[in-house]
């Protein structure tokens, strides 16, 4: 297998990927993969280990010699992610949901935001925003927040989406609604005025 833009392609079955071509690929869908599980798990230090224990997986796979063949990488190295965040989530879910954003989530956040005014009193409100959002994902179910990070953090279709979480069409539009029903409801101060 060899790395040619971000995917794999076989040069002949069962072939086995060398570490500098994996160690390459990696660096280049390293970012994209920790901000996917930052969005997920909310916390700086989880997402890297998820992202960390993503790529070994998906090393592992690849050099097992299986012949395993992966046919479209990015999407495959992102149900890796989604799927080992979801464990990291069930594992610590009662600290999940007690932990407040960090320091470094919430300035990460309001760079997302855009500028709501200028001056102190624009940033005190970007970063109040931040904050409320923030609040708000984490209240999601595990797959409402998986869908919702997917699709608004990652810009993907509902098809890749369902296919990433292995989800039908019409389950991926249920988990959506109600995720952007949720987060309504919880912001709705913030845009009815």
């Amino acid at each position: 297998m060899r790395a040619v833009a971000g995917e794999w392609t076989a040069t002949q079955a069962g072939a086995s990927v060398t570490r500098a071509e994996f160690e390459s690929w990696m660096a280049s869908e390293q970012r994209r993969v920790y901000l996917l599980c930052l969005g997920m798990l909310r916390n700086s230090d989880d997402a890297d280990t998820a992202t960390q224990d993503a790529f070994f997986k998906a090393y592992r796979a690849l050099t097992s010699g299986r012949g395993l063949v992966v046919e479209d990488a990015v999407k495959w190295i992102t149900r890796i992610a989604v799927n080992t965040s979801l464990d990291i989530i069930r594992s610590r879910r009662w600290a999940f949901w007690r932990r407040r954003a960090s320091a470094s989530e919430e300035d990460m956040a309001l760079e997302l935001v855009q500028d709501q005014g200028s001056g102190a009193e624009g940033n005190l409100r970007a970063r109040e925003i931040a904050r409320r959002f923030s609040r708000a994902l984490c209240k999601l179910s595990d797959r409402q927040r998986a869908v919702f990070v997917l699709r608004h953090g990652e810009d993907r279709t509902i098809e890749e989406i369902g296919a990433i979480l292995e989800l039908d069409v019409g389950t991926v539009k249920s988990h959506m609604a109600r995720a952007l029903r949720k987060l309504r409801e919880e912001l709705r101060d913030l845009y009815v005025g």
